[in-house]
């Protein structure tokens, strides 16, 4: 695999894990009962982006390394 197709599966792997981490560990403003005025109720409270784009590129590397390990093996 050559180095744009691996920075480019890598990136699509990342936004992949990306879009399944962020439901988890949401409460949205109804559920922890401050809901600011003029803003929906089920806005998150602090959606902690930081610590969930850290995670993600953690998963996503150790997908992208089978991949890299597996990638010669995989028969198109």
């Amino acid at each position: 695999m050559s180095l744009t197709g691996s920075i480019a599966v890598y990136f699509v792997i990342w936004w992949t894990v990306l879009f399944v981490m962020l439901p988890f560990g949401v409460r949205s403003q109804a559920e922890a009962g401050e809901v600011t005025a003029g803003t929906d109720p089920g806005a998150p409270v602090m959606p902690g982006l930081k610590q969930k784009a850290l995670w993600t590129t953690g998963i996503a590397g150790v997908v992208f390394a089978g991949l890299f390990v597996a990638w010669p093996y995989i028969e198109f």
